[in-house]
Formats: structure tokens, C-alpha cells, sequence
């Protein structure tokens, strides 16, 4: 048995690490191949950071394209390889004529879920305009959301299972910078990263809007290291990358940033 009491004290997601747990015991008395639910940025890093504090298994998230914020687990045995191709995915369109209502991400989300689904059965949603969307979904709901998924908004929509050759993802805007800063504080780093005032940047801190390694921080002192990734809602990532001490004692900071 895994010492489960143990590894669930101090986490944030306790009911979603306790139902990884139970499958990375699974994996241990099975010698199989158990797979999660579609896991949040936040769950991902814990489960895996979680799971790296036991010799007897590994994991590999998936989620349908490299840069998918929802992703699946796959957890097996440490002798048992793990690729993505173990992670059972479906890709779904749903489409209709929204020139004249336009969805947003939250509108197709919420026409998904209003069918009844629980959020872990989904994974990214693409939103592609007037044409309608993609979502990505457990390969046993398909059949489900193509008879139910009929309509968002006002709009009629037709949900239909697709190849994955199909998918309709953009590349992330990507900018490299570099910063030099008295500290390595969030509010400074994340300002000079994402080009808004330091006291912009420490309302959004204070109000739990920025992640770092998708943990919440409301600290605008976070020391930040290299390495680490802040995320702000709606605003996109930033990458800390090489730090080094100037001739002044400053920190010349790489980073990179993705909208």
C-alpha cells in the first residue's frame, strides 16, 4: 500500500491527488497502464511531482498537441514505457454558423458541461471564430456529446468526432527579452515580462491572478529563480530563463514570453 496519508499532507488538490494515488496503486498490483482524467495545469504539477516521490512508478501527461493546458496522465510501473499514444484522446468539432452570435471559450465549455459532463472528461477546447470549435474529449464520451452537443448559444451546432490530422491549433506567440532588475521580486520580473506597470502587476498579484509553477502567489516579494513559470489569466506565460549578477550587482534575466 502507498503510503498515501503521507503523501497527501500540504497538497493543494487533495480530492485529485488521492484519486491518482489510487491509480498509481493500480499501476503497481496490476502491471498496467491506468490513465487519468483530463488534469488542470495546477493538478499536473502536483500529481507529477507527487508520483516522482515514488521508486515504483512513472507518468507522462498528453493532452492532444505538445502546448495542450489540459492533459491526461498515463501511469505505469517504472519498468513499463510510457508514450502518448497510451492516453486515449478524442477530437470532436463542433460546428455552426456563428457569425452572427459569437461563443467564446466559456460559451462552448459551458454547452459541453451543460450536457451533463464533469469538467475532468474535457480537455482544451480550440475556439476557431465564426466556424465553430474543437474540444477534445475521453474517447467514451464521443458518441454521447455527438448526439447531445447540439447547440451553443442561440446557435445550432453538429458535433462530429474528427482525425487528429484535423486539429486546429496555433502556435504560441513567442518573445525573447531580457531584463535588468535590482531583485528577483514577481512584481518586478513579471512587469518588465509582460509590459505593464509594477503596480499593475502587484494589483494582479494581489487578487490571485498570477501562478507561479501554477501555484497561486499573492506576494509581490516572491523571490523568483530560474526556471520558473508565471502565468497570468488572460495574459499568457513567462519563462524565467539564465540569471546573472551585472558588474552593479543586478540581475540580467532572459525571458521568454508566450501569448
Amino acid at each position: 500500500m502507498l503510503p498515501k496519508d503521507d503523501l497527501l499532507k500540504s497538497v493543494e488538490h487533495r480530492d485529485c491527488l488521492a484519486r491518482v494515488l489510487d491509480l498509481a496503486d493500480q499501476a503497481i498490483k496490476t502491471w498496467e497502464v491506468v490513465v487519468t482524467d483530463f488534469l488542470s495545469p495546477p493538478e499536473q504539477v502536483e500529481a507529477q511531482a507527487t508520483l516522482q516521490r515514488l521508486t515504483d512508478v512513472h507518468s507522462l501527461a498528453w493532452g492532444g498537441y505538445p502546448q495542450a493546458e489540459r492533459q491526461r496522465l498515463a501511469i505505469a510501473r517504472a519498468e513499463i514505457p510510457l508514450e502518448p499514444s497510451q492516453i486515449p484522446l478524442a477530437l470532436l468539432t463542433v460546428g455552426g454558423n456563428f457569425m452572427f452570435d459569437p461563443a467564446n471559450h466559456g460559451d462552448f465549455l459551458g454547452a459541453v458541461l451543460g450536457t451533463g459532463l464533469d469538467r475532468g472528461q474535457v480537455g482544451d477546447i480550440i475556439v476557431l471564430g465564426e466556424r465553430g470549435a474543437q474540444a477534445i474529449a475521453v474517447p467514451e464520451l464521443t458518441e454521447f456529446l455527438t448526439q447531445s452537443l447540439t447547440q451553443v448559444r442561440s446557435v445550432p451546432v453538429k458535433t462530429q468526432p474528427l482525425d487528429w490530422d484535423q486539429l486546429r491549433v496555433r502556435p504560441p506567440k513567442k518573445k525573447e527579452l531580457t531584463t535588468v532588475e535590482a531583485s528577483l521580486r514577481l512584481d518586478a520580473v513579471a512587469s518588465a515580462g509582460f509590459g505593464m506597470s509594477r503596480s499593475k502587476m502587484a494589483d494582479l498579484i494581489a487578487s490571485g491572478d498570477v501562478r507561479v509553477n501554477w501555484k497561486a502567489i499573492t506576494q509581490a516579494s516572491h523571490t523568483l529563480a530560474a526556471g520558473d513559470l508565471v502565468a497570468i489569466r488572460g495574459k499568457g506565460r513567462l519563462e524565467i530563463g539564465e540569471v546573472a549578477i551585472t558588474k552593479k550587482e543586478r540581475y540580467r534575466i532572459q525571458l521568454t514570453r508566450y501569448a
